[in-house]
C-alpha cells in the first residue's frame, strides 16, 4: 500500500508499507525521531501525542495508536516540527521553559503538541485539551500557566500545513461506502480499522497480526451529519469530537459525557459506528442512543437493513451483524431534550464505566407518558430497564414513584462482580442515577462540578 503525507513540513512516501506499523514506532525506529515518546502504548497517557491535519483541521491524536495507512494525504507535526526552520521556539516552547513547566521531560513532548495544537486552533479551554496527557512530577498548574501565556502570541507561520493529495482508493482504503461494500463483501474475514482507538490495542497490547485490513479514512460519505426538524442521521465514520459538538446542542448531557469518556486525542480519532460495532457492554455511547429511540443502519454488499439498537446486542461478544456487513449510519427521532446520560467511573476524566445511564422520561400534566432507561455496565450487553419503564409508565411523577421504579431494577439486572464495582453497588447505583434524574428535573443541583461553598 502506497502513503503519502508530510511530515514535518515535508513530504513523505512510503511504499508498501506494514499496514498495522504505528505512527510511533515509524517516527522512533525508521525516523530516528525520539522526541514523541512511548509511555502507556494504549492511547492513555499522551506521551506520544502529535498534531494531525487533514482536510477538517487540526487535531492532536495518540500515535501510539494511530497506523500508517491512517495518515494517508495528511499532515503531521512531532515536537521536532514545532520549532522553526531557524530554530526559533514556538510560543508554547517559550511559554515551558518560562513557566518551568517541565521537570523530568518525558511527558513534555506530548504536552507541547497538544499545547500548540490548541494553540493553532485558538482553543483556550486547557482542562479538556489536556485531560488526554498525564504528567507524574511537575503537576499541572505551571502546564497550564504556559498555555495562558502562550495563547495571545501569534500562531507561527511554519505550522500551516499543506495537505498533500492522496491517490484513489484501494483494497485497503476504499474511497466511499460504495467500494467498502464491495471490498467487504469480497472479504468478510477483513477487519475493518475507523480511528484504531480500540483495534491499536490488538496489536499493541494483544500483539496480533491483522490481515487482511480495511481502513475506511477516506470514506467521507460515511462522516456525514445531518440535522432535520424530524431525525438526526449520523455516519458510521464521525468521529466523537465531532458528535460530542452535534450533541452539544441537541442533549448536552449527553454531550458532557461524551468529554468524560475519552481525552481530545480519543475522540479525535474513536467513531460513532466504531463504539457501537464493538458490541462492548460498558460502551458509553449505546445507552443514551437506545434511550433516543436510535436506529442502527447495516449494509452488506447491495443490500441494507435497520433494526432498533437495541437489537443490534445479542448477548456478551455478539452482535446481530453478518459477515461482510457493516454499520453504515445511525438515527433518531429530532426531540425535545429529557435525555440525561450518568457515568459513574473511578476517575472523572477518561475511565472506564462501572455504570453508565441514560434516562429520557416524558411527564404530562404530572404523570409519565413515556419512559426508556437504559445501562452500560449492569448485563453482558447494553440493555434497556424494561420492568423498571413499566413501574414509571403511566404513573404520577413523584419520589414515591421513582422509589418504585428503582427496586424494579434489580428485576431488569443481575450485575456481575469486577474489578470497578460489585453486583450491589451497581444496581445502588444504577437506582441512585433514576433518583438524581427526578431531582434534577426538580430543579436541585445534584453534580459536584455545580455545587458552590
Amino acid at each position: 500500500m502506497k502513503i503519502t503525507f508530510r511530515l514535518n513540513g515535508e513530504t513523505v512516501t512510503l511504499e508498501n508499507a506494514p499496514v498495522t506499523a504505528t505512527l510511533l514506532d515509524w517516527l522512533r525506529e525508521d525516523r530516528g525521531l525520539t522526541g514523541t515518546k512511548e509511555g502507556c502504548n494504549e492511547g492513555d497517557c499522551g506521551a506520544c501525542s502529535v498534531i494531525v491535519t487533514d482536510d477538517r483541521g487540526a487535531k492532536a491524536l495518540n500515535a501510539c495508536i494511530l497506523f500508517l495507512p491512517q495518515l494517508d494525504g495528511k499532515a503531521v507535526r512531532t515536537v521536532e516540527g514545532l520549532s522553526g526552520p531557524d530554530g526559533t521556539l514556538h510560543p508554547v516552547q517559550e511559554a515551558m521553559v518560562t513557566h518551568h513547566g517541565s521537570q523530568c521531560g518525558f511527558c513534555t513532548p506530548g504536552f507541547l503538541a497538544s499545547m500548540a495544537c490548541a494553540h493553532l486552533n485558538g482553543q483556550t479551554d486547557y482542562d479538556d485539551r489536556l485531560a488526554g496527557n498525564l504528567c507524574r512530577c511537575t503537576g499541572y498548574t505551571p502546564i497550564i500557566r504556559a498555555a495562558e501565556a502562550a495563547a495571545s502570541e501569534p500562531v507561527p507561520d511554519w505550522m500551516a500545513d499543506a495537505v498533500p493529495e492522496a491517490e484513489g482508493g484501494s483494497e485497503y482504503a476504499p474511497s466511499n461506502s460504495d467500494e467498502l461494500a464491495r471490498i467487504y463483501h469480497a472479504q468478510p474475514e477483513a477487519t475493518l480499522v475507523a480511528g484504531a482507538t480500540d483495534v491499536g490495542l490488538w496489536v499493541t497490547k494483544g500483539l496480533k497480526t491483522l490481515d487482511p485490513v480495511i481502513f475506511l479514512g477516506r470514506c467521507e460519505d460515511l462522516k456525514t451529519i445531518d440535522v432535520t426538524e424530524t431525525e438526526v442521521r449520523a455516519g458510521a465514520m464521525v468521529d466523537m469530537e465531532r458528535w460530542r459538538a452535534a450533541m452539544a446542542d441537541l442533549h448536552p448531557s449527553y454531550a458532557e459525557m461524551i468529554r468524560r469518556y475519552g481525552s481530545v486525542q480519543v475522540r479525535g480519532a474513536a467513531t460513532l459506528g466504531g463504539n457501537i460495532a464493538n458490541g462492548s457492554p460498558i460502551g458509553d455511547n449505546p445507552p443514551a442512543l437506545i434511550a433516543l429511540g436510535a436506529v442502527l443502519h447495516l449494509r452488506k454488499g447491495d443490500d441494507r437493513r435497520s433494526l432498533p439498537l437495541e437489537d443490534f446486542f445479542l448477548e456478551y461478544g455478539k452482535q446481530d451483524r453478518e459477515p461482510g456487513e457493516f454499520v453504515e449510519a445511525l438515527s433518531f427521532p429530532r426531540q425535545a431534550d429529557r435525555l440525561r446520560v450518568y457515568k459513574l467511573s473511578k476517575r472523572f476524566d477518561q475511565d472506564i464505566s462501572a455504570v453508565c445511564g441514560a434516562m429520557r422520561i416524558t411527564i404530562e400534566d404530572g404523570r409519565v407518558t413515556e419512559a426508556r432507561l437504559a445501562f452500560g455496565g449492569m448485563a453482558g450487553v447494553p440493555k434497556r430497564a424494561a420492568h423498571a419503564e413499566a413501574a414509571l409508565r403511566d404513573e404520577a411523577w413523584t419520589l414515591e414513584t421513582v422509589t418504585a421504579a428503582r427496586a424494579a431494577l434489580a428485576r431488569d439486572f443481575q450485575p456481575m462482580d469486577d474489578m470497578r464495582a460489585s453486583a450491589a453497588y451497581r444496581l445502588d447505583a444504577a437506582g441512585a442515577m433514576l433518583a438524581r434524574y427526578f431531582a434534577e428535573d426538580q430543579g436541585l443541583v445534584t453534580s459536584v462540578l455545580e455545587v458552590r461553598a
